[in-house]
Order: C-alpha cells, then structure tokens, then sequence
C-alpha cells in the first residue's frame, strides 16, 4: 500500500477528548475515530490491526476443537426472561421496539441464546463435550464510556461456550482455555496475569481474570510476588495477606484484557439444556464462558507497547510489516526507482508494506513512521545507494542497520 492512497490522515496535536495513551495514539495515528461516546469508526490501519488480532484468536480457538458460528445481534426478550435477566443484568441491556410494538434486546452477552441452540440439539452424553464460539459486536450499555476503547458501548468480542457432561472434564478444558488465552496474549505482545475473579452477572462457580498491570487501568488487582497468587480485589477486598502463603500482597492498577467463567449448570438447568448420562439419567449440561474483547485487546496493546514517539506493535498484530520510506527523490530519478523496485519486490514475497511515497521532507516521514509503530523502517536515500544499500531500523531500538539492497530478502526482520 502507498502511503498516498491510504485513507489516513495523521495529526499532529493531541484531540482534546482523548484521556490515555492508546485513545491519543490511535486517534492521532488516524487508526479510530470517535463517533460519539463509546462508539468508535475503525480506519483502514485501525481494522487491519483488529483483523489481525481476530486471526490470533479464531487460530487458537480452533486449535482447542472448537467450532464457529455467528449469533444474531437481536435477541429474543423471551430467552432473557428465562433466565430473569432481562431487567437485572449491569450494565443493563440496549432495548428497542420493533414496527409491531414488540421489545427486543441488543446482544450485550450470549448465554441464553448459545443455551437455546444446545437445548435442541444435544441429547446424549455421547455429544458432549462441544466447543463453540463467535466474533462478534457486543453492545453493553454502560453508565460511563472511557479511556477510548478501553470501555464502550459496541465492541467487537470473541465469546467461547462449552459443554461438559462432568466437572472434571468442564476444568480439564478451562485450563486448557487458560493456557490458550496466555499464547494469545503474548502473540499480541503482552504479558499478562491470571487473577481470581468475581462472576458479577454472568454468574457461576468460579471465575478468573487475565489482566496487564497499567497505571490507565480501572481494574484493581492484589498479588504476591512470592507464590504467585493474584485476584480482583472485587472478589477478596482490601485483603492484607495472601491467603495461600500469607505473604504481603500488591495492589496494582490494571486492564482487564480476558474473562472466563465456570458456569456449570447456571443456565442449563434454569432453560431445560440436559442430556442421558450412560445410564439413560437426565442431567444438566455444564457449561463455561469464556471471553476476550478484541477492541479492547487493540487498545491495550498500544497502553503497553508505546513511546513517547508513538505506537509500537507486535509483529503479528502490525498493520503492515514494513514501512519504505524513500527519501529525496523526485519523480523519475534513481532513488524512486530503485524504492518502487524494491516494494515490488516485497510485494512478491509475501511482505505488507506501507511505502511513503508522499512529496514530504524526511523528519516529517520519520515522525509518521513513529506514529503508527510499524516494527521495521526500511530508508532508501541517496546515501544509501552510494554503498548500494537501505537503512534497517527496529521501532523498538535505536540502532540502525545498513544491507546491501540485494540481501534484503534474506535479512532476518
């Protein structure tokens, strides 16, 4: 792509709405763009980032067994009423009335619909386990919208639901979600931590968190460095010990990134979802929930990963691999040639490249590049091709490289 055809424009001064690093970044970056409180336009760059990250994900969750699907965004008042949650869920749900006068809800969660679609179909304890999750938007209609994307009101949310017919096969999977979440996780360029948490109104057994420690953080979080022990302190209070090696413990400001829940028969018993056990014994189905936020994830990658120069991305979630900038070239000299021939090239092999090809001075390039954190910067200049060369430069150093424009294509970014 050239960076004169990209539909971005970046800005120089901070939008004054902007509260933390991420909404600053990606809004100057020209990534999102505020529609109206918590609700936000993805941008070419923006979406390209969010699509990237949706690939991590539904690469992991099949790799779990699970399978996708897609559920609709209206949902039926009926099912919530099921379930009695209909006016108690927090935040409340968005409803609307059709042409008919008839109420319908905006998906803010799944459970009762994923329950619905099991209910019908899973009979015997010789269809079950079964994985099933979505990519979906989300809308939560929350009292207080903040921190860009790091609390909305329609978000984009990958939700995975399974079904067990015993316990330990329900916490063998949970773990395995576990170990799934932290490859996702560290895929984005993140490290995060795995807390005990409160199930709050998706309700259940037991409940964990993955959170990234960061002072823009709502979240708050108690751990000890000695044993590792960690939970929300909405789930244990202002607690001074821990309760496993009565360490001291730290508070620490953090970023709710992931959630999973061990549901077991919450939903399943109250909507009629059982199946025959071997012995032909009806049963509830048990189930767990597991989500994580890809609009959220995006933001708090940038809350992590950033200078004071701008954004810089994991490898995986960039939204292009390389930005060429060219520098001092006209039209029709050897410098524009030498960089066409060189996106080209790149092109072939496979490589997402944002080439600057605008008629702008070098400091105001470089400034760009920063910006939007791509992982590497390639320069060709006229300095350069004295010694037959292209500048290398990582986001995330200061060091830079000169290779021998033939060689390119085997350096090792």
């Amino acid at each position: 792509m050239k960076l004169s055809q990209l539909f971005a424009k970046t800005k120089k001064e901070t939008p004054k709405e902007t509260e933390v690093i991420s909404h600053r970044y990606l809004t100057r970056a020209d990534f999102i763009e505020q529609s109206f409180s918590g609700v936000y336009r993805f941008l070419p760059l923006g979406f390209r980032v969010l699509k990237k990250i949706e690939k991590i994900i539904r690469e992991e969750m099949l790799n779990l067994g699970a399978q996708e699907m897609y559920l609709p965004v209206l949902q039926n008042k009926n099912l919530w009423l099921e379930t009695d949650r209909w006016q108690t869920i927090d935040p409340p749900l968005f409803k609307l009335k059709d042409r008919h006068k008839k109420e319908i809800a905006l998906g803010s969660t799944h459970e009762e619909e994923i329950t619905d679609i099991v209910r019908h179909r899973v009979k015997s304890w010789q269809d079950l386990p079964l994985y099933l999750f979505q990519i979906q938007d989300k809308f939560r209609n929350e009292m207080r919208a903040s921190g860009g994307l790091l609390r909305t009101r329609e978000f984009l949310m990958k939700d995975l639901y399974s079904f067990h017919n015993s316990e330990k096969d329900l916490i063998n999977f949970y773990n395995k979600v576990k170990k799934s979440y932290f490859r996702i996780f560290k895929r984005c360029g993140l490290k995060a931590v795995c807390v005990e948490a409160s199930p709050g109104t998706i309700g259940g057994k037991l409940s964990h968190e993955f959170m990234l420690i960061s002072e823009a953080g709502e979240d708050k979080i108690l751990i000890c460095k000695r044993c590792g022990f960690g939970a929300n302190i909405e789930k244990v209070g202002k607690i001074k010990k821990c309760p496993k090696c009565r360490s001291n413990l730290e508070k620490k400001n953090c970023i709710e990134v992931g959630h999973i829940f061990n549901l077991g028969i919450k939903y399943s018993k109250i909507m009629g979802a059982r199946y025959l056990d071997k012995n032909g014994k009806s049963k509830p189905i048990i189930m767990g929930c597991y989500g994580i936020g890809l609009s959220r994830l995006m933001a708090a990658v940038v809350e992590i990963n950033h200078d004071k120069k701008g954004i810089i991305w994991s490898k995986e979630i960039s939204p292009f691999d390389i930005h060429l900038i060219e520098i001092g070239g006209g039209q029709e000299n050897k410098i524009k040639n030498e960089t066409e021939k060189l996106y080209k090239n790149l092109g072939r092999e496979g490589i997402e490249v944002l080439y600057d090809d605008r008629d702008k001075s070098a400091g105001e390039k470089f400034v760009d590049a920063d910006l939007m954190g791509i992982p590497i910067r390639i320069v060709i200049s006229e300095k350069t091709l004295e010694k037959n060369c292209v500048e290398v430069k990582k986001r995330d150093q200061e060091k830079v490289r000169l290779v021998k424009i033939d060689q390119i294509s085997n350096y090792k970014f």
